[in-house]
């Protein structure tokens, strides 16, 4: 069974419920996690819910439904460590046709995006984030049975404890309400790679 009483907030969103099994949360304008590359600027103020674990091999499963409408506004899972170094995974709006599901990893201060289209009426997905040590993976599926990978990657910061959970964020001058349910840790169901193997030393 999820704890939400272990969950803790880096910065609170405009509103929100967290129940037993459901979480929401209404964002605030001009939020957001982003770091440097391309864009050239910096924002590290979008609200962040999550718990701190030493377990180095588990999975974090979510459904998350949305009611984004304006470009940008997303909501995903995430680990954040601090400000320069962290991943998420989401849904973000873009407009009436399309938006971009995708990830994002920051390491020392610098991110990387990584999206593909899926269309603009798509208003829930199920994630689950996985850890194998300081190395993740981000999955999602449209009815929580079927995962599909998004991203692996790697932290550099992630040695130790981390913390994860979920965010919801609204970049431009708007607000929406994003809705977590199902929410499960779960022993790793990313299996250990078994083709080939490591480099000796």
């Amino acid at each position: 069974m999820f704890d939400t009483t272990k969950l803790m907030w880096t910065r609170e969103p405009l509103s929100y419920t967290i129940g037993d099994g459901r979480i929401e949360i209404v964002t605030r304008p001009h939020t957001d996690l982003w770091q440097r590359t391309y864009y050239h600027f910096r924002n590290d103020n979008a609200p962040v819910l999550q718990m701190r674990t030493g377990e180095k091999y588990f999975s974090f499963v979510v459904k998350t439904e949305f009611e984004s409408s304006h470009r940008f506004d997303q909501c995903g899972v995430v680990v954040y460590l601090d400000s320069e170094n962290w991943l998420k995974g989401s849904v973000e709006y873009e407009n009436e046709q399309y938006q971009h599901l995708g990830s994002v990893v920051t390491n020392h201060g610098y991110s990387d995006w990584a999206t593909t289209a899926i269309p603009a009426s798509v208003k829930s997905i199920w994630y689950r984030l996985s850890r194998r040590e300081d190395d993740f993976c981000i999955e999602c599926s449209a009815g929580g049975v079927r995962f599909s990978q998004m991203r692996v990657c790697h932290l550099w910061d992630a040695g130790g404890d981390i913390s994860f959970g979920v965010y919801a964020c609204s970049p431009e001058d708007s607000s929406f309400k994003a809705v977590f349910t199902h929410l499960d840790v779960t022993d790793c169901q990313w299996l250990a790679h078994d083709g080939q193997q490591p480099d000796e030393a």
